[in-house]
């Protein structure tokens, strides 16, 4: 599909609330046949989604990850119960809090990294063809980080889903949850 068709199709989704505020941009090189156009979203006139670079943080390693204070992992009581059962519950409460939080931050942090290098490597129009020919669901559930933004940006997510998904977006991406906030305001508004 054209550029043009696709982006009047993606623009034809947005919310009203972020109509205008919200943009998706190409660049091409015409006389550069192998050099790559880049395809990226703006917000208020802002670049906010490059594929290589963007103004919220990527991370390097797992170790990074684990070690961001920004990063709220929420833990369940069944999560420290399985850690419990594993130890054979000879382990202090708060220690056992401790050993939840760092299974599931080290499994976070390789579900991130894999995300993040699965972004740079795809095709903002692959990716955007993908988010029109499947279900909102399937958009908000993926590990695509670029399928998660299209659809919190989209129209058919109403204020009642995204209020429903607001602790799943704690464990997203920090653009995700860029873009889930965003959205979030307009709702307030």
């Amino acid at each position: 599909m054209a550029w043009s068709k696709l982006k009047q199709q993606l623009e034809s989704f947005l919310s009203p609330a972020l109509y205008g505020r919200v943009e998706y941009l190409s660049t091409s090189y015409r006389y550069l046949p192998d050099k790559a156009g880049l395809c990226y979203m703006a917000v208020d006139k802002k670049n906010v989604l490059n594929m290589s670079d963007t103004l919220i943080k990527w991370y390097q390693t797992e170790l990074e990850i684990k070690n961001d204070a920004d990063i709220q992992i929420p833990i369940s009581n069944e999560e420290i119960e399985a850690v419990r059962k594993n130890t054979n519950g000879g382990i202090p409460e708060h220690r056992l809090q401790v050993i939840a939080r760092s299974r599931k931050i080290s499994e976070y942090a390789k579900e991130l990294i894999s995300a993040q290098s699965s972004l740079s490597k795809s095709n903002f129009i692959v990716t955007a063809n993908k988010f029109l020919s499947i279900s909102i669901e399937e958009s908000l559930e993926s590990n695509d980080i670029l399928l998660n933004i299209l659809a919190l940006v989209d129209r058919r997510v109403g204020k009642k889903r995204i209020l429903g998904i607001a602790e799943k977006m704690k464990l997203k991406h920090p653009i995700v949850q860029y873009f889930f906030e965003l959205r979030l305001h307009t709702l307030s508004k």
